[in-house]
């Protein structure tokens, strides 16, 4: 951050309708350099529209977190409750707006290598619903304000990453810019809709379950999507 400022400041070419915007900048990245004096987390430091400007500086004090707490398998089937460091963990997140989450590393370790319907069965017997990895990556895609869309071809079926409010052009984009540049139109089946019907395609689409959508159509978590486009 030393070194930003200088940065600002030694560019006299700039315009005179810029310099405005550039001191407000240094204002912002002088205030940000006193604030880990009070505390690590910048998130809280200034409004929505400025959070733009420690972003593009890639802070790590500004970068939302997420604790995991490893704990015993014990705990696990007792309640997380009863562990005693779990409480201090999630007062501390909640001070500084983070988020925590209980993860067993000795359970991820024995159910590594279990297939998916092991895997499940073995939770059950714990009397969870899903692994602690499962829960992590979940809690770390909502932190960072991520969903997946799914495309299922002959070759392949893949999940795409995408942020939340994307429409489906800028999904399309994801797989290739030119899906993204001739965008028709898309059909999507929500993941749920297939999972009630038994992953059967033709029963869905029997249904009316697969929707055609526009432009202006947000992607969900868990669409799967079949895009046409043309150029």
């Amino acid at each position: 951050m030393d070194e930003y400022i200088p940065q600002l400041t030694l560019t006299p070419d700039l315009s005179a309708q810029a310099q405005p915007e550039v001191k407000k900048e240094e204002d912002l990245i002088t205030k940000a350099q006193a604030a880990p004096e009070a505390g690590p987390d910048l998130s809280a430091l200034s409004p929505a529209e400025q959070q733009a400007v420690l972003h593009e500086m890639g802070l790590l004090s500004s970068k939302p977190v997420l604790y995991a707490c490893n704990v015993g398998e014990d705990d696990l089937m007792e309640g997380i409750e009863n562990n005693r460091y779990v409480p201090l963990v999630a007062a501390r997140a909640a001070e500084e707006g983070a988020r925590y989450i209980p993860i067993c590393a000795k359970t991820e370790e024995d159910i590594a290598d279990y297939s998916p319907e092991e895997k499940k069965a073995f939770l059950a017997e714990m009397g969870i619903e899903a692994s602690g990895l499962d829960n992590l990556i979940t809690a770390s895609y909502d932190l960072l304000g991520l969903i997946s869309f799914l495309t299922d071809g002959k070759k392949e079926c893949r999940a795409w990453t995408i942020r939340k409010g994307t429409k489906a052009p800028q999904a399309a984009g994801k797989i290739h810019s030119d899906f993204e540049r001739g965008f028709i139109r898309a059909s999507v089946i929500g993941y749920g809709d297939l999972e009630a019907n038994n992953f059967d395609y033709a029963a869905v689409k029997a249904k009316g379950l697969q929707r055609t959508e526009g432009k202006e159509y947000v992607v969900k978590d868990g669409d799967i999507v079949l895009f046409r486009f043309n150029v």
